[in-house]
């Protein structure tokens, strides 16, 4: 990826973590490229996509293995967008596609996870399949609105409350808790509530990126 200016990266607490220095660290030293971390993001999203799937049918303790599986997946999915971060800035393995990989992976992985989910309800609950989607699509929305100003020469807005770190924390949360569902006859329940959360979430972040990116074009604009 091409070197993003500080206002235009996502603030990431773990990102000054020991851990996270020594491994980007171990990776630049072995010389791996930033697009290929970015894209094994979205292989742990694929997998993670599956196990959300096959614990749609499955039951029981399966159910529960695949259902922590995905929430294993996405977590290092996340891992893989703040590495690629790293390798590319902190260790000048920047490229000139790198923008490419740093954004279109994502918007992949998110609808992999997030539609997944939907599919993985709609077994039980048939409005979890459209839910699914809803959430997916809203989710590719705040990220098209960040990148629009962007592309009108604003700073980027990672605003919430549902940014990609909020939409993954919610289905991992969501996958971990859904494991447990058995114990109370539950089909599909949780993750239905999950992604009514993210579509709750994304909505609102719509509108305050919206209203962001409104007040600073005006604020831009010559005076008439």
């Amino acid at each position: 990826m091409t070197e993003p200016t500080l206002e235009n990266r996502r603030p990431l607490k773990t990102r000054s973590a020991g851990w996270a220095g020594a491994l980007a660290r171990a990776l630049g030293r072995a010389r791996v490229r930033p697009n290929h971390i970015s894209a094994l993001s979205v292989a742990f999203a694929a997998a993670g996509g599956a196990f959300l799937l096959m614990a749609g049918t499955a039951g029981g303790a399966g159910r529960a293995v695949l259902l922590v599986l995905a929430a294993v997946c996405i977590q290092l999915r996340l891992l893989c967008n703040m590495l690629d971060g790293m390798v590319a800035v902190e260790h000048g393995m920047a490229s000139p596609t790198g923008p490419i990989w740093n954004e279109l992976p994502d918007r992949v992985a998110d609808l992999c996870f997030i539609v997944a989910a939907g599919y993985a309800a709609a077994i039980a609950l048939p409005a979890g399949e459209w839910l699914g989607w809803l959430a997916g699509v809203l989710a590719v929305l705040t990220a098209y609105v960040r990148e629009l100003g962007r592309g009108l020469g604003q700073p980027a807005d990672f605003s919430g409350p549902m940014a990609k770190p909020h939409r993954m924390f919610v289905l991992t949360l969501t996958c971990l808790v859904a494991a447990f569902e058995p114990l109370w006859g539950g089909k599909g329940e949780v993750l239905l509530a999950g992604l009514a959360v993210i579509v709750l979430g994304c909505l609102i972040t719509l509108w305050r990126r919206a209203v962001h990116l409104g007040r600073a074009l005006r604020a831009a604009s010559p005076p008439r």
